[in-house]
Order: structure tokens, then sequence, then C-alpha cells
């Protein structure tokens, strides 16, 4: 796939509001889609040329009449399609760039869109960020005991294979963290702030905080 610059994005995307789902540029998010009104979103998003998703968390508003919207997200290109029997979809977005959430769009869509600004977040669509302060012997230790603790397994193998935006992105979306962290994980502007704040909540968890409670 080639890179992708920012005047390629287009200014209005349907948006995915999923708790606890994070998606990071170059990394990629399996999806099981079954409610009808993305079935839509879906069937509408492989019409266009950009086949854009923006995955993006709710956060509770007391008295709001619908979930109200983190103010960042992360745009995926749909990369990955098939359909069960039963009418089901079993999708892959591939991270393209984080957005900020402008202003939602009212229309004839069963599924939210909105304006969304990609210029923040420019650096996305570069290369692979490196991570040159990495101690990688001291991380994996560290993730030892966290999985140990949590009792999740992995493939060590590829752990220590994988390039350093890979590894502490993967860690990042798939350890299973409070949705206000995995926030703060994609907001992170760099990834040695990504990976800063992975370790402080792997130590957290290791100090007996629960993965419910959020970091303040």
């Amino acid at each position: 796939m080639g890179m992708t610059r920012s005047i390629d994005l287009p200014d209005v995307i349907p948006i995915f509001p999923l708790s606890g789902a994070l998606l990071l540029p170059r990394a990629r998010l399996p999806l099981h889609i079954f409610e009808p009104r993305y079935l839509q979103m879906l069937d509408d998003v492989m019409k266009t040329s950009h086949r854009l998703i923006g995955m993006i968390q709710p956060r509770e508003v007391p008295g709001a009449a619908q979930k109200r919207l983190q103010a960042i997200g992360c745009a995926g290109r749909l990369t990955g399609f098939s359909e069960t029997e039963d009418g089901r979809y079993m999708i892959t977005l591939t991270g393209i760039s984080r957005f900020r959430l402008t202003n939602e769009v009212s229309g004839f869509t069963p599924y939210r869109r909105a304006e969304v600004d990609w210029a923040p977040f420019a650096r996305d669509l570069g290369t692979a960020e490196c991570d040159p302060g990495f101690s990688r012997e001291e991380f994996l230790g560290q993730l030892n005991r966290y999985f140990d603790a949590m009792h999740l397994s992995t493939d060590w193998s590829s752990l220590n294979e994988a390039e350093d935006e890979l590894l502490i992105n993967s860690l990042s979306m798939l350890c299973p963290f409070a949705p206000e962290d995995k926030q703060a994980l994609l907001e992170a502007p760099s990834l040695p702030t990504r990976r800063e704040t992975l370790v402080t909540l792997i130590e957290f968890t290791l100090r007996g905080g629960s993965t419910d409670e959020t970091l303040q």
C-alpha cells in the first residue's frame, strides 16, 4: 500500500464508536460487524475510493440523549473483508492516521458521520516511528510479569522479532486496559511517549491497581 497524502484524505468520514477499541497508524484491527447500521456503513464505504472508517471511543455524559465521542480517533482503511453465511462481516482495518473530530454531520445514514481534521497528525502518514531509548530486554521482562499476572499468553518469539513500533502499538491495542487508558495511548504524541504510557500502565497493574481504574 502506497503512502497516503493528507490531500487524499476526505473531510467527512463514517465513524464507528466502540469503547475499548484502539487503532493506531500502520497497525491492523480485526472487527466483527453484525449490527444493521454498520453493515450499511460497510456497504457504503466499499463504494468509496478511500475506504476509510474512523474508529473512535464514546464517552459517557450523564443526561445526554446519545453517547458523546472522544475528541480524537484513528481512521483505518478497509483492507480485509469476508462475509459469513448468515450475513455478518469479518473485516480488517489498517490504521492510516489519527484525526480530531470537529463536527458531527447530520444526514440520512443510519450510522454516524463526522467532519475531521487530519492536520495535527501529519506525522502519522510517514514511515514507521523509532524509539531510540527503548530497552527491549528490560521491557520484555516487565511484560512477562504482566502477562503472568493477567493470565495472558503470547508468541514471545514474534515479540522479540517485531520492530519497535509494531511491538509497542500492538501491545497498546491488545492489552486489556480501561477505555480511558486506551485513549491516553492513542493520544500519545510520539512512539517513545506511548511506550512510557504503556510501561506506566503495566507497572500500575503489577502494583495491584485494577485495570478498571483510570490513571489520573
